[in-house]
This record gives structure tokens, C-alpha cells and sequence, in this order.
């Protein structure tokens, strides 16, 4: 038993045959010290304290990162699972955290978050999540490109790929550097907060993983429209190599005028220009 009273994670795994499957991009977390570890990061982030949030969580599976975020003190855990077998499981801490848990099957993808949560009693939301591999990117992305500049939710923790890590923070001049750098540092700012090796998890994945905190920023003056900077953006990583007065051209419109009026030369490639840049072109295309 562990300090929760509930039974270890490698027995619940077993109990409830919880093979690990390729199709829903499950690895799961056994590690309650890494669990913790990883709430105790989420904390930091942000202005908001944990005991005063509501933590949404997407692909709980056995339940290792939800029992640490309740142990932590959490006000309450909504989470999404798609898998049956694991929502069965997920029983066991509910009935330990009497009213603190809810957990929804389905599609995180095809949630609206905010009807799941209902009532926050003016409680910040987090965010806190080891995000199935074959989803995550499309989940953040849905999560970064909300209408409202300031976001639902206070900061994001989540787990990826390290590879896919690296493409969020990556600085300009880099090779990870991309359209998922801009987006996500557009509207938060974005650090790799630790690795999480393979040996972590049943059945470990071939790659090393990481988290990545995200915590939302304030709009700044003449900030782009969301979809007219993923527009720019797209065209000009969709040709990376090439001279962006070459690549823009995918825009319809001759690119010389927006980029003289951004200030940035003809000559530049995609992977030369900062989130700053990108903003201002836009905001030059856009005009």
C-alpha cells in the first residue's frame, strides 16, 4: 500500500489487464516519486497554488499521475480516458478521493473542456498531463489556439516525446526550430522542465521523454491574428530551405511588400526569424 491506501500501480496494471495499446498511444507510469515530481513542477508554474486549482487531466490510464496530483493536495481532477478498461480502474481512486475525481470516456480532442469541468467556483484550472504519444501534439495545438487570448486554463504540464519537447522551445537558427516553436511560444511561454527516461514506464517507449511546462502570456499591442499567423507561418516552414520572398509566394499575394514592411530581408529562410518576426509579418500580411 502506498501513502494514498491504495494498492501499488504494477498491481492495478495487473489486476485490470491493462496491456499497454500501440492504437491509443499508451505508455504508462508506474513511479509515484516521478508522478510527484511532476505535479510538484506544475505548482511552480504560474501564480496559482495547486490546493486551489482544478486539474484537468487527459489519458490518466492506471491512475499514477492522478493519485499524485489528489496526494498533492489537489481541489479537484477532472479527467478524460478513452479506454474502458482504464476508466474501470480509476473507480478505486474515486472511492479513495470521495467527490474529488471525475472521469469522463471519450476523446480529449472532441471535448469542450469547460463543460466537463462545470462549476469552478472561480477556481484556476490546470492543466497536467502524460498526453498519449499519438495525440499530444493535436492536443496542444487544440489548447494553444483558444479564441480568447488568456486562456481557460492557468499553465499547461505536460508529457511528449523529447523530441517533440525540443520543437516547443526551440530557439531560431536551430534544426528543431518550427511552425510547433512559434505556436508554441506565441501565447506562453514554453521550457522543458526534466527528462523522463524510457525505464519509467510499462512498456518503455524507444525514446526518452520530457515535460514541458507552458504558461500563458499577456497580449501584446499589434499581436496577430491567431489564423493569419498560422497561415504565414505554414508557408514558410512548408519550404524551409527556400528564400522566404519564394516560399510566401504561397500566400497568393506578392510577398516583397509585407516583408519590407516587417523590416525583414527578402533573403532570410523561415527558420532565421523569431516569434517576434513571424508576429510582425503577419501583422504586415494581415494589413
Amino acid at each position: 500500500m502506498y501513502e494514498d491506501g491504495l494498492r501499488p500501480l504494477r498491481d492495478v496494471i495487473s489486476h485490470f489487464g491493462l496491456d499497454a495499446k500501440k492504437s491509443l498511444g499508451q505508455n504508462f507510469l508506474t513511479d509515484l516519486n516521478l508522478t510527484g515530481k511532476i505535479v510538484r513542477s506544475a505548482e511552480g508554474l504560474g501564480d496559482t497554488d495547486l490546493k486551489d486549482s482544478i486539474v484537468y487531466e487527459v489519458g490518466p490510464g492506471p491512475g499514477a499521475l492522478t493519485r499524485a496530483i489528489l496526494m498533492n493536495g489537489a481541489h479537484r481532477v477532472v479527467a478524460v480516458e478513452m479506454d474502458p478498461r482504464c476508466v474501470e480502474a480509476q473507480k478505486e481512486i474515486q472511492a479513495a478521493y470521495p467527490g474529488k475525481l471525475n472521469v469522463i470516456q471519450g476523446d480529449a480532442l472532441e471535448m469542450n473542456e469547460l463543460d466537463l469541468i462545470g462549476d469552478t467556483e472561480g477556481r484556476p484550472i490546470k492543466i497536467i498531463a502524460n498526453l498519449p504519444y499519438n495525440v499530444g501534439t493535436a492536443l496542444l495545438v487544440k489548447w494553444l489556439t483558444t479564441d480568447q487570448w488568456l486562456p481557460w486554463y492557468s499553465s499547461l504540464t505536460l508529457m511528449f516525446q523529447k523530441e517533440v519537447g525540443e520543437r516547443i522551445v526551440a530557439a531560431p537558427r536551430t534544426k528543431a526550430y518550427g511552425r510547433l516553436s512559434v505556436l508554441g511560444q506565441y501565447r506562453a511561454k514554453a521550457k522543458i522542465m526534466f527528462d523522463v527516461p524510457a525505464r519509467a514506464f510499462i512498456p518503455p517507449p524507444k525514446v526518452t521523454s520530457c515535460i514541458v511546462g507552458l504558461t500563458p502570456t499577456p497580449e501584446q499591442l499589434e499581436t496577430p491574428q491567431q489564423k493569419v499567423l498560422e497561415k504565414v507561418v505554414y508557408a514558410a516552414f512548408n519550404q524551409r530551405r527556400k528564400m522566404l520572398r519564394t516560399s510566401l509566394k504561397a500566400l497568393g499575394k506578392d510577398p516583397l511588400p509585407y516583408l519590407a514592411a516587417a523590416g525583414i530581408p527578402q533573403t532570410c529562410r523561415a527558420e532565421e526569424l523569431t516569434v517576434e518576426d513571424f508576429c510582425r509579418l503577419a501583422h504586415a500580411y494581415q494589413g
